[in-house]
């Protein structure tokens, strides 16, 4: 049996003003910070062996808070950023190999990354609900394959994820290892509508809280038995 931890990153700073982020590459906020600080505290207990996040710096801050906050979570080894081989053709320097005793990867790919949201884009929800109308804007940002103007719909992101989940997150999982993804809100909406077997209609209800961990327990197949929401 193994274990996947799914965290939505913290609060960002384009969060608080109530901003379409998508691709836009915004970091934590204070309370973001905070919230993967208390994410941390939450997974006190829970071993993760390797992580997997976004390209975007919301996501791996907030990897890398939960995992150093608390070294149980590592079981005290280094947590390491690791760049795909596909990325290192930019600087050369990143032949390094590492050490699996003492050092526990994060592998950061696009797949994971938020859907992208397009002409809406950094613009305020509020005042585009009143352009649009809160149903359009509401059918933009929920449905499931109702893409926005010059953006991704929901079955766009999870069909890129889920391909991505099933050649490099799923053999982990399946070897026994225990998987920490921090990535964003429909990312990890794509995930779970795959794991919970849900409908594109149910899917439209699932909200998730930033820095909220959800630990699912897997079978040696990979379906999932068992489900905790850590928000207590």
């Amino acid at each position: 049996m193994s274990q996947l931890i799914l965290v939505r990153h913290g609060q960002s700073l384009w969060n608080a003003l109530n901003k379409f982020t998508g691709w836009v590459d915004v970091p934590l906020s204070e309370r973001g910070r905070a919230e993967a600080t208390i994410a941390s505290c939450r997974l006190s207990g829970y071993r993760v062996n390797i992580c997997f996040t976004s390209k975007l710096i919301r996501a791996i801050e907030t990897a890398t808070i939960c995992l150093t906050e608390r070294d149980d979570i590592c079981g005290g080894k280094i947590p390491i950023i690791k760049h795909e081989q596909s990325d290192r053709d930019w600087n050369g320097w990143d032949s390094y190999d590492g050490n699996p005793d003492e050092e526990l990867p994060i592998f950061t790919n696009a797949a994971l990354d938020e859907r992208f949201y397009g002409e809406l884009q950094g613009l305020n929800k509020a005042e585009t609900a009143l352009k649009y109308g809160s149903e359009k804007v509401h059918e933009w940002r929920r449905s499931y394959s109702v893409r926005p103007p010059g953006g991704e719909s929901l079955e766009d992101t999870q069909k890129r994820v889920i391909a991505y989940f099933k050649v490099r997150i799923l053999p982990h999982l399946l070897q026994g290892e225990n998987v920490l993804i921090a990535a964003h809100g429909n990312s990890l909406r794509s995930i779970i509508m795959m794991l919970d077997r849900l409908s594109p209609e149910e899917v439209t209800a699932l909200e998730l809280a930033t820095g909220v961990p959800i630990v699912y327990d897997l079978d040696v197949s990979g379906e999932a038995i068992g489900k905790k929401i850590l928000n207590d």
